[in-house]
């Protein structure tokens, strides 16, 4: 019995442990996500607005998984997948703004990109510290990592375009990172959606 009611424990603690990670990491993103949007539109930089874009989907990502901590693994499963559909639309969206950027060429201010790339980067790998110790739990946190550790290249490729710009003067860097990007987010939402069909495979 004290066995049984050990193992109840346990489970109730990891539950909570995840819980308090994620409201954390979901303030942190939804923070970024509106000061780099904000950012990115004074900057005209598309590959700094891929990157704001990747923190409202994460900060919905955090909102998804907190409702799932305490459910079964085919629901779990199942958010999961709903992820990596929302990773799937943000590769769209970005898409829609490198069409236009290529039909309005302009060069961006690689000061505020640089600024808020780094900026970004602090915040995200302070998520990353703290999601580090939940990466194996369970495909509801798995995925929260996989969103995570995408958002640290994410920033990386922004500063290296903002880096490129001020070199060349020209917006092609910041429209090529952004298009790296967006086959990052396709990468990232074909792992997500194969580990959830995967689990709801063996779930049902």
């Amino acid at each position: 019995m004290s066995s049984c009611c050990d193992d109840d424990g346990t489970a109730v603690a990891l539950r909570e442990s995840q819980r308090g990670t994620l409201y954390a990491v979901l303030a942190i993103n939804a923070v970024m996500f509106l000061v780099i949007v904000i950012a990115a539109q004074f900057a005209k930089s598309t590959a700094l607005f891929a990157d704001g874009l990747d923190n409202l989907g994460d900060a919905l990502t955090y909102g998804l998984s907190l409702i799932a901590v305490s459910s079964g693994a085919s629901a779990k499963a199942r958010v999961a997948l709903f992820k990596g559909v929302l990773i799937l639309v943000a590769a769209g969206i970005v898409s829609a703004q490198i069409a236009y950027k290529l039909a309005y060429p302009s060069t961006p201010i690689f000061e505020l990109m640089g600024t808020f790339s780094v900026l970004g980067l602090a915040a995200n790998s302070l998520c990353l510290l703290l999601l580090w110790r939940h990466r194996h739990e369970d495909i509801n946190m798995s995925s929260v990592w996989e969103c995570s550790r995408n958002d640290i290249a994410s920033n990386l490729s922004v500063f290296l375009a903002a880096g490129a710009v001020w070199l060349t003067g020209s917006g092609w860097p910041d429209v090529l990172v952004a298009i790296a990007l967006v086959t990052l987010l396709l990468r990232s939402s074909a792992r997500v959606i194969s580990s959830a069909q995967a689990e709801l495979k063996v779930a049902t």
